[in-house]
This record gives C-alpha cells, structure tokens and sequence, in this order.
C-alpha cells in the first residue's frame, strides 16, 4: 500500500529528472520555500507562479505547488508582503504550501518541456535540435509528422493542440508550402532558427520571435515560423511531468495526487486586428 510523499521524496524525483546542474548559470531552480519534513498529498502544476496561480493552490487545498518558471531570476533584498512577489511567498507559506521550480534544467531533460510540446502536435522519432555535450538531452526537438500538410493546415493542428490565448498562432512564411519534418522548442527558441534550418526543418514551433529576427531569418532562406504564446507553448509540460512524478513515486511505494492548472497566465488580455 503507497504512502504519502515527504517533500524532500518529491523533490529528489524531480531532479533526478531535471538535474539543477543542467540549468543555465542565470537561472533560478529548485525549492522556493517549504518543510522538506512537510507531507506532501496534493501538487498544483502551472507554468508561472502568480497569484492566480497561489489562488487556485489554496482553493484546490494542495499542499506544493511545483511552476516551470521561477519566482525569483534576480537577487532581491526583501520578501516583504509590500512586493508582489514577498506576497507570493506569504501567501504561500501562511497556507503551508511549497513551491518548487523546474525550468531551463525541465527544458533540456529528456523528456522534458520540448519533447511534451512535440507529442502534443504528433510530432514523432525526434531528437535534439541542439544536443548537450554529455547524455540524450538538449534544446529543442526536430521529428516528423505522420503525413505531410501544408503549412496553413499545420498551423491549424497547433491551433487546436494548444490552449488558446489572446496571442493566438502566429504564421511565418509561405502557408501553401509542404511540410513535414518539424521542429519545436517550449518557450523563447529564437536561437533555434539556424540550427533548425540546417537539420532540415520545414518549420520551427516556438515562441517570443521579434520582428526583425523573423523577417531575416526568412530572408536568407530559413524554415517557416509558427509563433505561439509562450505559456502555451510550455503548458503541455505540465501534464507530462506530472506522470512522471507520479510514476516515480510509486516506484518507491509512495503517491500524490496531481493538479495541471488550466489557467492561462499568458500576460495578454486582448488583440485587435485592423483589415488587411
């Protein structure tokens, strides 16, 4: 019979999933706050740790909540509840809730941020765009699809796969053009254009692409674009990770139950469109 988790339980399968030395230097993993000691029965996921976020961990009664973004990215001085942020770890720990973060480590695991977005477009046999120097991760996968489609009727496909936002699906490129091998990366893959190219991608999924950095990317011949919200793009993860975790747990004769928040915190409240 599985018994509840300790929290120092979850948070040693998470990083032996996504190791905090694969993160990037700038980066900020790990436990936030939380009783390693505490008993962990429920985990909230979400992609950012906002204060709708806290909201929903408090009303769904868990007891972690675990965020692919980090709360802190800069040195701070302060947690004061007077900070959005200090209101966040407030809240928080005056309801006994942890909060532990997994990002640039989640995004080169295998699998990990990008692999969940591949799977969710039925991208399939991928592989790193960008390989880490030691063991099968890296940024980015490249795949194929099952059968080939236009550009305009894929961009369809990662319409309907992720959850909308204000943002919408964003189409570089020819959209009668044929694709069929594709290439993804949850978040800001701006440096993934040129590699992906060069693999042979016939469009790249990403998020957070400027203006410029698109126009001449396309100008030198480069794959299609398709440019979603960022939290979208990262949203698949959620699930994915989820499954792991628990699968990990009950290997070691312990459980939790899981939550994938719903709640897009995608900063976007409206678009307007002029005629074209």
């Amino acid at each position: 019979m599985s018994s509840a988790s300790s929290l120092a339980q979850v948070v040693a399968a998470l990083e032996r999933r996504y190791p905090p030395s694969t993160a990037e230097e700038w980066d900020a993993v790990g436990l936030v706050c939380g009783d390693p000691a505490a008993e962990v029965r429920r985990v909230l996921w979400a992609v950012d740790p906002v204060e709708e976020v806290v909201d929903e961990a408090i009303a769904a009664d868990v007891d972690l909540v675990i965020t692919h973004h980090p709360l802190f990215l800069t040195g701070v001085h302060s947690v004061a509840s007077t900070t959005a942020k200090g209101r966040i770890v407030h809240r928080l720990i005056s309801s006994g809730i942890a909060l532990y973060c997994a990002h640039t480590n989640a995004d080169v695991a295998d699998p990990g941020v990008s692999d969940a977005l591949a799977a969710a477009l039925g991208v399939t046999a991928t592989r790193p765009v960008v390989a880490a120097e030691a063991g099968p991760v890296g940024l980015g996968r490249i795949g194929e699809l099952p059968q080939s489609m236009t550009l305009a009727d894929f961009a369809d496909v990662v319409a309907t796969a992720l959850p909308p936002t204000r943002h919408g699906v964003r189409v570089a490129g020819d959209v009668a053009r044929t694709v069929r091998r594709v290439a993804v990366c949850g978040g800001s893959g701006d440096s993934l254009l040129a590699p992906a190219t060069a693999q042979g991608a016939d469009v790249l999924v990403t998020a957070d692409l400027k203006h410029h950095r698109a126009l001449e990317h396309l100008e030198d011949g480069g794959c299609a674009i398709i440019d979603v919200a960022h939290w979208a793009s990262e949203w698949p993860w959620l699930d994915q990770a989820a499954r792991l975790l628990a699968e990990d747990l009950s290997a070691e004769g312990t459980t939790v139950e899981s939550v994938v928040s719903a709640r897009p915190t995608d900063p976007w409240a409206m678009t307007l469109r002029g005629e074209l």
